[in-house]
């Protein structure tokens, strides 16, 4: 078994209004902050987790994305994973 950190980006979907982004990119138009285009708000999520395999790793995160950490009705995630210390191996 080996120990995984995973880090998990949520953000709505393009096609999903965001009102708490519309909201910062007025207030920091307000501010002088001319340039901002556009601000979308999400959610970042830290995980770590012990599994066989990397790939393993990767599908009970897809799951857990899928069952819990997302709305994949207006949500998409991504995730990076990197391998921490083997489990019972001192750090």
């Amino acid at each position: 078994m080996s120990t995984y950190q995973a880090q998990i980006y949520v953000t709505l979907r393009p096609s999903v209004l965001d009102p708490a982004g519309t909201a910062v990119q007025s207030g920091l138009h307000h501010m002088g902050f001319d340039g901002i285009e556009q601000v979308r708000i999400g959610k970042y999520i830290q995980v770590t987790l012990t599994a066989e395999t990397e790939d393993s790793a990767r599908q009970q995160l897809d799951q857990m994305c899928d069952q819990l950490l997302t709305n994949p009705v207006i949500e998409n995630y991504h995730f990076d994973l990197e391998v921490k210390t083997p489990t019972g191996t001192p750090a």
